[in-house]
């Protein structure tokens, strides 16, 4: 992944960080906070918790760490609804700490979240690190490709928050979409930025029921996929 990576500030005042030689962003410039809220928590969580299709722990599963933004949002809402969570994301190429340190995520909610944000990036890869003993929050981060992932576990939900399929096109293939329908429990589901009509296809051909819904600003729709058996 590229060395020259920038830290800019979105229009919703929350940062991400810019591959200027790929024209890519972690998160959208058009709010990074707000597109993680709206994809990943209220069309993901929030909607998995209105189903009541999970279990205790709850299992998350996340493509691409990143930030770590979309975890600790997810921590956020564990503790509010008062959840175990269970959470596993894998990483590639994890951020340096200067820029981890540089971020302000750490802000979010009056500055109550900074620990945890630190926390959640000083736990160790490839083990399990109990953010939050008395809540039940564990992360493990992977420091591995997803293509080599491999799991005895399935997951209740899925963030898929890969890099945009013209900069990672093997991360959005029919094989991809198998291997995520075979990790989602019944009932589960998994939420992404991409609309791309190739991605919604794999995803239905894989199993999934797939809906079309609004995007965050800046998208038009992004893409939530049930598995119902």
């Amino acid at each position: 992944m590229e060395k020259n990576k920038k830290i800019i500030i979105t229009a919703d005042g929350s940062h991400t960080i810019l591959l200027p030689g790929q024209r890519e962003s972690y998160h959208s410039r058009k709010g990074a906070l707000t597109e993680s809220e709206h994809v990943f928590i209220r069309m993901g969580w929030d909607h998995l918790l209105h189903r009541g299709t999970y279990r205790r722990p709850l299992h998350v599963f996340e493509m691409g760490f990143g930030t770590g933004l979309n975890a600790l949002l997810t921590l956020r809402s564990a503790l509010a609804a008062r959840i175990p969570v269970h959470y596993t994301t894998v990483e590639a190429f994890p951020l340096e700490n200067d820029y981890i340190e540089a971020l302000n995520y750490g802000n979010l909610s009056g500055g109550g979240l900074r620990q945890y944000f630190r926390d959640l990036h000083s736990a160790g890869w490839n083990m399990e690190t109990e953010i939050i003993p008395a809540a039940g929050f564990v992360i493990q981060k992977l420091a591995v490709t997803l293509e080599k992932f491999t799991t005895d576990n399935t997951f209740d939900l899925i963030y898929y928050d890969a890099f945009s399929p013209r900069v990672q096109p093997g991360l959005w293939t029919q094989d991809i979409f198998d291997k995520m329908y075979n990790l989602t429990n019944p009932g589960g589901i998994l939420v992404t930025y991409s609309a791309k009509g190739s991605v919604r296809r794999a995803m239905i051909r894989a199993g999934f029921t797939v809906e079309r819904l609004p995007g965050p600003p800046g998208k038009r729709e992004m893409l939530r996929a049930v598995r119902n058996r």
